[in-house]
C-alpha cells in the first residue's frame, strides 16, 4: 500500500489506531511519499506513506539534531504499510517556503541562510563517506569528487533514466557536456565535509513570521561540501518568478561576509555543485518523463559550461 489514496490511508489509520485517531485530512503528495494530518492520542501528527523506508529513517536520525536554529519534527513511529512503509511525526505548522511572495521571502531569507549554517555545523565526525547517506550514517563515495561524478550512474530508485534521456527531444548531449565539465572540476576538488540537506526548496521548509518552523524530508541528505545547499538555492531560484527581484547570489555573498569571510575556492566549489544539481535534475526529469523540464535543465547546464 505504498502512497495510498485517501480512502486507503483512512482505512490503514482506522485499522491500526482505531479510536486513538481522528480528523485525518490529506496534506499533499510529493514524488516519493503522500502525507496526511490527523490527531493521534490527542496530538497533532502527520502520517506519510511511501516506498522507501530509508527516507523516513533519515528523518528520525535528523530529529535527534533538532534545535532552535534547525527545527526538525520528531518521528514517533515507522513501520510497514502493505507493500510500502509509513512514518508518523509531530505536526509542524507554517507556510511553505516555496509559496512565499517577494516580501515574505525577503523577511525570512536571513533565517533561511542561518539554517544553511546550522546544517553545516551538525557534527558528522562519527559518520563515514561522501554523497547520499544511509540511516546507518554511511555513504558510499570515498571523496566528494567521487560522489559528484556518481551522478552519471543509474540507481535502483531512478532506473532507466539514461535511455529515456537519449530518446527525449533534448537528447543526452547537454548532459554529457555538463558531465565533462564537472569531471574537469571534481578530480582534485577540496572542500570541507559536512551535512547537506540537499532539497531545501521543494515544500520541505515551513516558515512563519520570518522564522523557520521546520525543516523536513531528509531523504536526499548527503555528506559533502557545505556549499551544496547554497548552490541548491542558486539553481532553484529561477523556478520561482516571484523572487526574481531578489539577487540570491548577492545575499549569499553578504551572508558569508557577515559570517567570517568567503569560503575558500568558492567559485570552483559552487560551480561543481551547480553542475551536479543540474545533471541530477536532468536525469530525474528524464526518469519522470518531464520533457520541458529536461530542456530547461539543458539550458542551465549550457550556461555553466
Amino acid at each position: 500500500m505504498a502512497e495510498p489514496g485517501e480512502a486507503a490511508a483512512r482505512g490503514f489509520v482506522a485499522e491500526r489506531y482505531g479510536r486513538r485517531a481522528s480528523a485525518i485530512t490529506a496534506l499533499g503528495a510529493g514524488d516519493w511519499s503522500r502525507a496526511y494530518e490527523l490527531v493521534l492520542d490527542g496530538r497533532e501528527v502527520v502520517i506519510r506513506f511511501g516506498d522507501f523506508v530509508e527516507d523516513f529513517r533519515k528523518d528520525a536520525v535528523m530529529a535527534g539534531h533538532t534545535g532552535a536554529r534547525l527545527p526538525v519534527p520528531d518521528v514517533l513511529e515507522i513501520g510497514a504499510a502493505g507493500d510500502g512503509y509509513f512514518a508518523v511525526s509531530v505536526r509542524a505548522h507554517g507556510d511553505l517556503l516555496d509559496q512565499l511572495d517577494d516580501a515574505g521571502m525577503r523577511a525570512v531569507l536571513p533565517a533561511v541562510l542561518a539554517v544553511l549554517d546550522a546544517i553545516a555545523e551538525v557534527d558528522v565526525s562519527s559518520t563515514l563517506g561522501y554523497g547520499i547517506w544511509e540511516p546507518d550514517l554511511t555513504a558510499e563515495a570515498a571523496t566528494w569528487g567521487e560522489a559528484l561524478l556518481a551522478v552519471r550512474q543509474e540507481s535502483a530508485r531512478e532506473p532507466g533514466w539514461r535511455a529515456s534521456l537519449e530518446a527525449s527531444p533534448t537528447g543526452a548531449g547537454p548532459f554529457e557536456r555538463g558531465y565533462a565539465r564537472l569531471a574537469e572540476l571534481a578530480g582534485d576538488l577540496q572542500a570541507p565535509r559536512s551535512l547537506i540537506h540537499g532539497d531545501l526548496l521543494n515544500r520541505n521548509v515551513l516558515v512563519r513570521e520570518g522564522q523557520i518552523m521546520a525543516v523536513i524530508d531528509w531523504g536526499n541528505a548527503m555528506y559533502g561540501d557545505p556549499l551544496y545547499d547554497a548552490a541548491w538555492l542558486i539553481y532553484m531560484w529561477a523556478w520561482y518568478p516571484q523572487w526574481h527581484a531578489i539577487d540570491i547570489g548577492a545575499e549569499l555573498r553578504r551572508h558569508w561576509a557577515d559570517s567570517g569571510g568567503w569560503p575558500a575556492d568558492v567559485s570552483r566549489r559552487l560551480t561543481a555543485c551547480l553542475l551536479y544539481i543540474g545533471l541530477h535534475a536532468m536525469s530525474y526529469c528524464a526518469f519522470r518523463g518531464r520533457w520541458e523540464d529536461v530542456a530547461w535543465c539543458a539550458e542551465r547546464l549550457a550556461a555553466l559550461t
